[in-house]
């Protein structure tokens, strides 16, 4: 598999949260999701997104808006809209495949399919962040992308009426558009550009990267990491260096501490078999790059994370832990 796929995988994908709209003047929504990518598509008519701070942008038919941080954002009939913003998120929840009307009852008229993509915030973050806070697919024009206007149209036909494993089949269709933009953007960063993402592009990184990612328990040294990139030691360490933004072990340990994260929130399993897992043999010198990592030890950061969660089964684990001693 390629870097990106690796990538892409270690995210792991759980599909979209959507919600179809039928907006008649005047109309106005408003979304964040923060960490998790939002998207708007615009299957009729047209729209404007505002965002604080920036100019506002127009979105026709056939467009797809991706915003892959989610940051707060409005989308609505016009700039100056008579429109009170709704919060759009709450309507996601039940993923209607009916469009749910909003708005007036004026013209025009426009539709959407808004939502947002699932997927492990922490093990995601590095990618988001070299992302565009906004990624703008155009579907008009000279030559729109052909898997946007395929992707439309099975879209289109999915939502027309009720079928088996549809919610399934729309989960896949909204991981694949996304994972497209992704692929489109990565293919139009320019080499010297500064985003670790140019190292995609790059087949000696591109290497190194799918075996750290392929395998990052194995306890590489940059040599080894250097000949599957068929570089010199030096030559692969500043290569690395000057487009990553860090060393190459550098890149592995924090990955490695990514991983441990999702064990640690989505595992019942034990500090030292998480520490294994990862490519620790110590428990104690993986504690001590995870708190470098983390600012707390692993024991204290699962806690901190179930809290969040679960609050009450926090509290019984500890009313437990103090009865028992």
């Amino acid at each position: 598999m390629d870097s990106l796929s690796l990538i892409l995988d270690d995210m792991h994908f759980d599909g979209v949260v959507f919600a179809s709209t039928h907006n008649s003047t005047p109309w106005a929504w408003r979304l964040a999701t923060p960490g998790l990518a939002a998207f708007h598509m615009v299957t009729s008519g047209q729209a404007w997104l505002l965002r604080e701070g920036e100019e506002p942008l127009l979105v026709q038919t056939g467009d797809l808006i991706v915003l892959p941080a989610g940051s707060q954002h409005h989308i609505q009939d016009k700039p100056q809209t008579m429109a009170v913003a709704q919060d759009l998120l709450p309507h996601m929840a039940a993923s209607e495949l009916e469009p749910q009307k909003h708005g007036g009852q004026g013209e025009p008229k426009c539709d959407l399919i808004s939502g947002h993509a699932r997927f492990d915030v922490d093990m995601a973050a590095p990618l988001i962040a070299a992302l565009p806070s906004l990624m703008h697919v155009r579907g008009l024009g000279e030559a729109p992308p052909l898997w946007l206007a395929i992707g439309l149209q099975f879209l289109a036909q999915e939502v027309a009426a009720p079928r088996p494993a549809q919610q399934a089949i729309i989960n896949r269709l909204g991981d694949i558009l996304f994972m497209e933009c992704i692929r489109d953007y990565v293919e139009s960063v320019p080499e010297g550009s500064g985003n670790w993402l140019a190292a995609l592009k790059d087949r000696a990184l591109s290497n190194a990267l799918a075996h750290m990612h392929r395998d990052p328990r194995r306890n590489w040294t940059v040599p080894e990491l250097a000949q599957q990139a068929c570089l010199s030691r030096s030559a692969f360490a500043d290569r690395f260096t000057q487009t990553l933004g860090e060393p190459p072990l550098t890149y592995l340990t924090r990955h490695r501490m990514r991983l441990a994260a999702r064990q640690l929130s989505g595992s019942g399993l034990s500090i030292s078999k998480i520490a294994d897992l990862v490519g620790y043999s110590s428990e104690a010198a993986f504690s001590q790059a995870f708190k470098r990592e983390y600012g707390t030890s692993p024991s204290v950061w699962r806690q901190q994370r179930l809290a969040a969660v679960n609050p009450i089964a926090v509290a019984t684990t500890n009313g437990d832990q103090q009865a028992a001693a």
